[in-house]
């Protein structure tokens, strides 16, 4: 196993891809053989990616009362969850959490809203917010994350300075419906297409953990490969009382770090992002991230759970010898 993934590594830095056969077999990789395959995953994200690591904060704008019934989501209204009930924000307070966000050091801010499709009134704050803090803070990079959008949408987020968007398939279009029946994975997929056409980046992941297998991870993996988007995002489901998969069980540390580093290796110059999850999935050993390839994290709070201090995660990246 281990020739194999020196031949695999040497095989992507000829600017050649792996298949899907290829990194099934990398899932056979024993905890012998870990450390060489996240060695590997490591030296490809230096390639491709540098030493540099991205960060990315995020605001929950307008939490709660979603229609959506994801079964791992705090804020859908289908489960009795505590998370908070609020509408849209005013703009003052997502400028100053802005400001917040660019004082720590973080070169994206992102605004999110639950909910299926946010309203025309919604929107038309949303887009002046962007503008005002993209006037106010031209080196940072705005985000969004709004739900479903249409093409005029997608075409006003762009004028208003919005670089990226967020737009989970959150797993692999097989086990889609077993965590969501409200929507489809089509639907995503037709959001995805206006961002592309409207010259949107595309920010697009999902969830580990909901009870996928290993092999459906690696179609996941290969589904975003064929999107060709931006950035993936990946989260470790952080099980929410009353949500149907309260009970979901832990998936082990390494196993995770494991995935990451596959997809690494499938996803060789994409930005991947480590997301909600990681403190209490990863516990102690979170700074492995990087070394199985991930080169971003969301920095700070997520949307319904506190993250680490942002001072440790600075400093976390700073001990590995990588840049912010």
């Amino acid at each position: 196993m281990i020739n194999f993934i020196h031949a695999i590594t040497e095989k992507i830095l000829s600017g050649k891809e792996i298949s899907k056969e290829e990194a099934l077999k990398l899932l056979c990789v024993n905890d012998k053989e870990l450390y060489y395959l996240f060695a590997s995953a490591n030296y490809l994200r230096m390639h491709f990616r540098g030493r540099r690591v991205d960060l990315c904060a995020i605001t929950n704008a307008k939490s709660g009362l979603c229609p959506e019934d994801c079964a791992f989501c705090a804020q859908s209204a289908h489960h009795a969850t505590k998370a908070a009930v609020y509408p849209l924000i005013p703009e003052e307070e997502i400028l100053r959490r802005a400001e917040k966000a660019k004082v720590q050091g973080t070169q994206r801010f992102c605004i999110v809203t639950s909910g299926r499709q946010v309203t025309p009134q919604e929107f038309k704050k949303i887009c002046r917010t962007v503008t005002l803090i993209k006037n106010k803070f031209p080196s940072l990079h705005m985000d969004a994350s709004l739900g479903q959008l249409d093409k005029d949408m997608a075409g006003g987020l762009k004028e208003a300075g919005l670089q990226r968007y967020n737009h989970n398939v959150e797993t692999c279009q097989e086990f889609f419906p077993r965590i969501c029946t409200t929507h489809s994975y089509s639907d995503r997929l037709k959001t995805i297409a206006l961002l592309k056409e409207a010259g949107l980046e595309v920010c697009c992941g999902g969830i580990f953990g909901l009870g996928e297998s290993v092999e459906q991870r690696i179609d996941f993996a290969f589904e975003l490969k064929a999107l060709d988007v931006d950035c993936i995002p990946l989260n470790f489901l952080n099980p929410v009382p009353c949500t149907p998969l309260e009970s979901n069980p832990d998936v082990p540390a390494l196993e995770l770090l494991k995935t990451v580093a596959i997809l690494r290796h499938i996803l060789p110059k994409k930005q991947i992002r480590i997301c909600g999850g990681r403190e209490k999935n990863l516990r102690s050993l979170q700074a492995m991230i990087f070394l199985a390839g991930s080169d971003s994290i969301i920095i700070g709070e997520y949307l319904t759970t506190l993250g680490a201090c942002g001072e440790d995660d600075l400093k976390m990246i700073t001990d590995l010898g990588l840049n912010v």
